[in-house]
């Protein structure tokens, strides 16, 4: 869907983008990183609106130098900024961008409609857009880039502003715009937790220059940890120091206890699983100290865990 290499671009006194090489296949990809670390200037270049300062990059297998007009024909675009007009209702405004895009008038408001349904906005879509929250606005941004039915959208930092029950309703849509329309997504956002449920890939940048890219389940997949509580008897009035103890003489790895478990638990060990032979050695371990097993479960990564002193490599493929 998005191919760049060496994608630079330079102003006098920053460099927005450096040397960017990466690929982007179908689904919904997460385009993260700080404010400032490049993300919307690279939407505008492959949109074809702003030219790169070297390097290369093709959208839909056609090149953002000389392809801008037919990218963004068949590319929807939601930009970060409040771009709407007050004074025209939502469908007004979605048929005229409809229009522009190519669709006769007829096919236009059937597909305003369509889109302003899947959206959630249908009840209000006569109203003037200036007296819109600005949950109903981001809807209305998001519609007017799905009705002429394109091949990929760029959704530019769609919840900003939104309270958490608007972020939500965001996301959810997000997703359901490749689910149910088959349209891939390229979805901008500086907040990492935001995506570790809405999308398929995460590409990272920071400075401009690629940190990582790779599926969300490449970032969140299960660790080789165990998550261990047990609760505390007269015998052993520590029974999470006991356990360590015990685990440790028998060449278990170990690593924490500084989270605390439930009352009366003690703390959260965690410990290294080089097999299913550590799950039966800290079953056996805990039964012979007599001790209950409140818990034993595998630990995962989050995004933000993962990209802490993450190496940037020269290229990264996505896909």
């Amino acid at each position: 869907m998005i191919a760049t290499e060496s994608l630079s671009k330079r102003f006098p006194r920053v460099t927005a983008l450096d040397r960017l090489s990466m690929d982007i296949g179908p689904g919904v990809t997460g385009l993260v990183g700080a404010n400032g670390a490049g993300k919307s200037t690279l939407i505008k270049i492959l949109l074809g609106l702003s030219p790169a300062s070297e390097g290369r990059a093709e959208v839909l297998g056609l090149d953002v130098a000389t392809k801008g007009g037919e990218i963004r024909e068949r590319v929807g675009y939601m930009p970060e900024h409040d771009c709407l007009p007050p004074d025209v209702s939502a469908t007004e405004f979605v048929v005229h961008m409809a229009r522009m895009s190519g669709l006769p008038p007829a096919a236009a408001r059937e597909r305003t409609a369509d889109t302003l349904r899947h959206v959630g906005l249908y009840e209000e879509r006569y109203r003037p857009i200036g007296g819109y929250s600005t949950g109903m606005k981001q809807r209305v941004k998001l519609a007017q880039a799905l009705v002429h039915d394109p091949d990929l959208v760029f959704l530019d930092e769609p919840t900003n502003g939104l309270d958490p029950v608007g972020r939500d309703e965001m996301l959810g849509l997000i997703r359901r715009v490749h689910t149910d329309f088959g349209i891939s997504v390229l979805v901008t956002s500086h907040l990492l937790g935001e995506l570790e449920r809405t999308c398929d890939h995460v590409v990272v940048i920071d400075g401009g220059k690629l940190l990582r890219s790779s599926s969300t389940s490449d970032f969140t997949q299960t660790m080789a940890t165990l998550a261990v509580e047990v609760t505390d008897t007269d015998a052993h009035p520590d029974g999470t120091r006991a356990v360590r103890e015990a685990l440790a003489a028998r060449g278990v790895t170990l690593q924490a206890t500084t989270e605390e478990g439930l009352p009366g638990a003690g703390h959260i060990l965690l410990l290294e699983a080089t097999g299913e032979e550590t799950y039966d050695l800290v079953r056996d371990t805990v039964a012979e100290l007599g001790l209950g097993l409140v818990r034993m479960e595998q630990r995962r990564h989050h995004i933000s865990e993962v990209f802490k002193d993450e190496p940037a490599p020269e290229e990264v493929t996505a896909r």
